[in-house]
């Protein structure tokens, strides 16, 4: 009798651990695409034709002598205007892909909208659902911008459709990740190879831990820095190569930060570090000083002015 309530104790375990399979939604991922994907094509690709049919094929293809395409007017024109063509329709092409994905994003926002939490992935929910889905719905443009000759474009893609908040002044060079649920603040330098997260996944099938990144002004990324979700970074921080975060780490900044797991980096190791003398930080320190002096005159100039 024992052994038979140990196998039923067993077996109730074991049913309790199930996890269920996620919600697919088909429907969603390939309407998001072709509708992204098609639309974002659709005005340069009849640009492109008319061009084509009107301007190049006549007076470019069709044309016998080689000299007319620079001594003729409109030889040289249809000639001299392909690459202007194509670098317009590009952009018209990345416009309107982030603008479709803006509308569909949008969508899925009104309907459940983003949120710090742990997201269980064996409970079906609308949550889980719109994860899966605004995941694959920004990979698209994000690639085309970051991929494309004008990666610096990926700011301005990411603000316009509401995936994250980038402040002005702010580059971030190619990294993993850093597609959604994140701000950054004016003035920063993420650098190549950086992952900024706010998902992780717990585990092959774990949970998903989904909190936003919040970066300040002047904050300063070497390279290979991982930071994960929940993580708020404070003005003026610095982070030396290979500098990761845990999980809901508070940086209060206007500091170094070094090691996995990051921490404050004092001025003896830091020294060391970056084969920095004494006279360095005394120049650094003056610095400081007049850029605080000149921001306070600046302040108090608008002030006067608005008197």
């Amino acid at each position: 009798m024992s052994n038979n309530n140990k196998d039923n104790e067993s077996s109730n375990s074991s049913k309790d651990v199930i996890k269920e399979e996620i919600k697919k939604q088909p429907y969603w991922h390939l309407l998001s695409f072709f509708t992204t994907y098609i639309g974002s094509y659709l005005l340069p690709g009849i640009i492109f034709f008319v061009y084509l049919i009107i301007l190049f094929i006549p007076h470019v293809l069709n044309t016998t002598n080689i000299i007319n395409l620079f001594t003729e007017i409109l030889p040289l024109i249809s000639l001299l205007l392909m690459p202007i063509v194509i670098i317009g329709g590009y952009l018209i092409h990345l416009f309107f892909s982030g603008l479709i994905t803006r509308y569909w994003w949008g969508v899925t926002e009104k309907d459940c909208p983003s949120k710090d939490g742990i997201i269980p992935r064996n409970i079906p929910s609308k949550t889980l659902n719109y994860y899966h889905i605004r995941s694959f719905m920004i990979k698209y443009p994000k690639n085309s911008v970051i991929k494309g000759p004008f990666p610096w474009l990926a700011n301005w893609m990411f603000n316009f459709i509401g995936t994250n908040k980038i402040g002005k002044g702010t580059t971030i060079e190619e990294q993993a990740c850093g597609a959604k649920f994140i701000e950054v603040g004016d003035n920063c330098y993420i650098g190549v190879n950086s992952i900024l997260t706010s998902h992780l996944v717990e585990g092959i099938f774990g949970n998903i831990a989904y909190f936003k990144i919040k970066l300040g002004d002047n904050v300063t990324f070497s390279a290979l820095n991982c930071i994960a979700p929940g993580t708020e970074i404070n003005d003026n921080s610095y982070l030396l190569p290979l500098a990761c975060t845990s999980k809901f780490n508070n940086l209060k900044g206007n500091n170094y930060y070094f090691g996995i797991p990051l921490r404050k980096i004092f001025t003896k190791k830091l020294q060391d570090f970056l084969k920095l003398t004494q006279e360095d930080f005394s120049k650094d320190e003056e610095l400081r000083k007049k850029q605080q002096q000149l921001k306070n005159k600046r302040s108090m100039d608008a002030g006067e002015g608005d008197k």
